[in-house]
């Protein structure tokens, strides 16, 4: 995928325009909707007084899609509305690192999967900002991926929460105040997950087969495993069907597997549908 710009307004790849993140103006004290993030934390930051508290969190975006950054500068960037403040973007591990050192924002949106390691990686690269005692640089995962893996991942790797892309605009906000207050926030399916994976002591098996794979093509055997068509897996992705296509020939080739068939029964298998 092309390279996108390391600052805020830089331009980048051609991605078809994603779906906005949500609507609503966000009411500071409330606490999230059915379908909103999940909290480990107080459910209401507002004041204990009831009068309301001019903020505003510094936000940095990381994501390879221009068009799903613009929609979310769009939707939460508007600072006297909702108290953020986008200070930067960037599209893949070695921009979002020099505009995360550059800006020292409150809070950074990190999608998952990203050209040059993934946000696990941007992660691992920012541990020393993530430990600043005084200026802590936190993380939320923001990606279309709702796998295990995925949240375990970023989880293991710092950041403190991870909500899926169908969020709504005035959930995001709230998740991002959360955040930058300390709070642990996640989608509510996706807690579970968290909570199985650090009850356990064992570490999980590594899978040979499935480490052959990239980020992306994990990604695409999943919405294969699930039914998903050609077309469908591209725009949920916003990549080309001919993308889409190399993708699952690459993970045909990689597993010696046949047809989408033997992929799906693959997948089943190692519960990664």
């Amino acid at each position: 995928m092309n390279s996108d710009g390391a600052q805020q307004g830089m331009s980048g790849d051609d991605a078809p325009l994603s779906t906005p993140v949500g609507t609503g103006t966000p009411a500071p004290g409330t606490t999230a909707a059915a379908d909103g993030p999940a909290t480990l934390g107080p459910v209401d930051g507002s004041p204990a007084d009831g009068s309301v508290e001019e903020r505003t969190v510094r936000v940095v975006l990381v994501d390879d899609h221009r068009m799903f950054r613009t929609g979310v500068q769009a939707e939460i960037g508007v600072t006297e509305r909702t108290g953020v403040e986008v200070v930067g973007e960037a599209a893949d591990v070695d921009q979002a690192i020099m505009v995360i050192t550059a800006t020292r924002p409150e809070v950074v949106l990190l999608d998952v999967h990203l050209p040059g390691g993934g946000g696990v990686e941007v992660l691992r690269r920012s541990m020393t900002q993530m430990a600043d005692p005084e200026r802590p640089v936190r993380f939320l995962a923001l990606s279309v991926s709702d796998a295990a893996e995925d949240v375990i991942g970023v989880i293991r790797g710092g950041a403190r929460g991870y909500v899926t892309k169908t969020i709504t605009g005035k959930d995001l906000v709230d998740a991002i105040f959360r955040v930058a207050d300390g709070d642990a926030v996640f989608s509510p399916r996706l807690a579970g997950f968290v909570l199985d994976a650090f009850a356990s002591t064992d570490a999980p098996p590594v899978d040979e087969d499935l480490d052959r794979l990239t980020q992306r093509e994990r990604e695409v055997l999943r919405l294969i495993a699930r039914g998903y068509a050609y077309k469908e897996i591209a725009k949920q992705l916003f990549i080309s069907v001919k993308t889409v296509e190399s993708h699952v020939s690459a993970v045909l080739r990689k597993l010696q597997l046949s047809n989408r068939h033997e992929l799906t029964r693959w997948a089943a298998a190692r519960r990664l549908v």
